[in-house]
C-alpha cells in the first residue's frame, strides 16, 4: 500500500478491525519511511462493475461515488450511519447479483431513488431534484404530491429489500 504522504510503498498494518457490519476491513496503517498514519479499508467485490452512461461511455463502478451522492442527499437528515453504510452496502450486493458485468446509470439511479423513497423522503426529493434534473418548481410539487399518496413508515430499505 502507498503512502498518501510520501508515495512510498513500505508500509506496516498496525492494527485490522472488522467494519461495516463485518463487510469490509478497517487497516490502520504506519509508512516506515516518513512516519505518516492513515487508514484503509478492504471490500468484497464479488464481480467488476461497468456502468454505461446516458450517452454510452462505460466507466468503472465506483462505490464511493455512489455512498457520496447519497451523502449528500442525507446531509443534515436523522439518520445512523449504520443505516446508511447498509443501505450503500445492500444497493453495492443488488447491482452485482441482478447484472452481468454492466450496469446502466439509469438502472442505479432508479435503484438509489427506491431506497431513499422508504428511508427518508427529503433526501429522495433531494436525489430526485438532481437525479432527473428538475428545472421548474413544478416537477418539485409532482414529486411531493407522489409522495403523499403513499403510505407512510416502509423503512426497510437499508437492509437491501
Amino acid at each position: 500500500m502507498r503512502c498518501p504522504f510520501c508515495g512510498s510503498f513500505d508500509t506496516q498494518v498496525k492494527d485490522s478491525r472488522p467494519a461495516d457490519d463485518g463487510g469490509a476491513i478497517r487497516r490502520r496503517r504506519v509508512c516506515t519511511d516518513c512516519g505518516g498514519r492513515f487508514t484503509t479499508f478492504e471490500r468484497v467485490q464479488l464481480k467488476e462493475l461497468v456502468v454505461v452512461k446516458r450517452s454510452g461511455r462505460r466507466v468503472p463502478f465506483d462505490r464511493d461515488k455512489l455512498a457520496r451522492s447519497i451523502e449528500i442527499a442525507l446531509r443534515k437528515r436523522p439518520i445512523e450511519r449504520e443505516r446508511v453504510e447498509r443501505l450503500i452496502n445492500g444497493i453495492v450486493r443488488e447491482l452485482e447479483s441482478q447484472s452481468e458485468g454492466e450496469v446502466g446509470s439509469e438502472d442505479i439511479g432508479a435503484l438509489v431513488m427506491e431506497r431513499l423513497r422508504r428511508l427518508d423522503q427529503v433526501a429522495y426529493v433531494r436525489f430526485a431534484s438532481v437525479y432527473k434534473n428538475f428545472n421548474a418548481a413544478e416537477e418539485f410539487g409532482q414529486i411531493l404530491r407522489e409522495l403523499g399518496d403513499e403510505p407512510a413508515g416502509n423503512e426497510s430499505a437499508e437492509d437491501g429489500g
